[in-house]
């Protein structure tokens, strides 16, 4: 079994102007001459962590990491109910990860994302494929109107009690229809007390359904208000707007990505996000490698043993390419 690599430090990063009043932040690691990869974390609105850099030989890669509009370290933040969404759709985001590209002076690069990440990753191969090198892809999520609502409404049948308790947050009236759109509703509440309880309430069930490990451990981060308003805020944002996509065009534009190196890597536990979907995404795509592994969505050694081969895979093939 591969484990991560060691910790490491950025050598380089700042805030990117990306325009609409907004500065994303982004970090370098590894070797100012290596290989690049971009990192496009989960949510959406998790922003990213140290964590997501140990998947990288630091001596073969330039990794790259940055968070996405309103989250992490990036302004205006979205734990600021003041802040405005409209400009911070997958559309937005996809612009941002070019001009970022252009700004590091990258010409392609490896992108990995995991979970809604993969979604953004997909999209934005399908948008940019020129500049994609490989795709590396964990937890691998499309967004769909159908996988919306399996998360936040049919994948309760297995966690009755949890799912109970997030249905029970919403208004009376309200708990027989959509419950994304009535989290949306209360999150962009006049009343500061409805705000603040819709985000413990979202944040909850975010953290029920991600692991069946026994021994996952709840994530921290949610216990600060203002990375749980940000994230409830961008999450509901994006998916009570479908993410902007029409229904199924990354499956069916997948094709379009042939002969571009790709790992897809999900776990058989994954309640929330069931493997058919990365079994549909490999079928269409032709060439990607799909890797099933006994892990919920979160992860675990086996997930992270094959993101780690993957990505040594890849700088292997690129040292090889570069040497003849």
């Amino acid at each position: 079994m591969r484990s991560r690599y060691p910790e490491i430090e950025p050598h380089d990063q700042g805030m990117l102007d990306v325009g609409d009043g907004q500065l994303v932040y982004w970090e370098v690691c590894g070797n100012p001459d290596g290989k690049p990869a971009v990192v496009l974390h989960g949510g959406p609105g998790s922003g990213c962590t140290s964590g997501l850099r140990r998947y990288f030989d630091p001596g073969a890669y330039r990794i790259v990491l940055f968070d996405q509009r309103g989250a992490g370290r990036s302004v205006p933040h979205a734990g600021d109910p003041a802040v405005d969404l409209s400009v911070n759709t997958t559309r937005h985001l996809i612009s941002d990860i070019e001009l970022l590209r252009e700004h590091l002076g990258a010409e392609r690069w490896l992108v990995f994302g995991g979970s809604w990440g993969a979604t953004l990753a997909l999209a934005y191969a399908e948008r940019h494929r020129q500049r994609v090198a490989e795709v590396l892809l964990a937890s691998v999520t499309m967004t769909r109107p159908a996988d919306i609502h399996w998360l936040y409404h049919g994948v309760g049948r297995f966690f009755p009690v949890a799912w109970a308790r997030f249905r029970d947050g919403v208004p009376a009236k309200e708990r027989d229809g959509d419950l994304v759109a009535a989290y949306y509703r209360l999150l962009n509440h006049s009343d500061v007390a409805v705000r603040e309880q819709a985000a413990r309430d979202w944040c909850v069930w975010e953290d029920a359904v991600v692991s069946l490990a026994p021994d996952y451990e709840r994530n921290p981060r949610y216990d600060d208000p203002r990375f749980r308003m940000a994230f409830s805020r961008i999450v509901t944002h994006y998916f009570h707007h479908r993410a902007w996509l029409e229904n199924g065009i990354l499956l069916r534009q997948a094709r379009r990505l042939s002969g571009i190196p790709a790992v897809l890597v999900h776990g058989r536990l994954a309640l929330g996000s069931p493997a058919v979907a990365a079994w549909e995404l490999a079928q269409a795509w032709p060439g990607a490698r799909l890797e099933l592994v006994g892990t919920g969505h979160t992860g675990g050694a086996e997930m992270t043993d094959r993101l780690v081969a993957a990505t040594d895979q890849f700088a292997e093939s690129a040292r090889r390419t570069s040497s003849r």
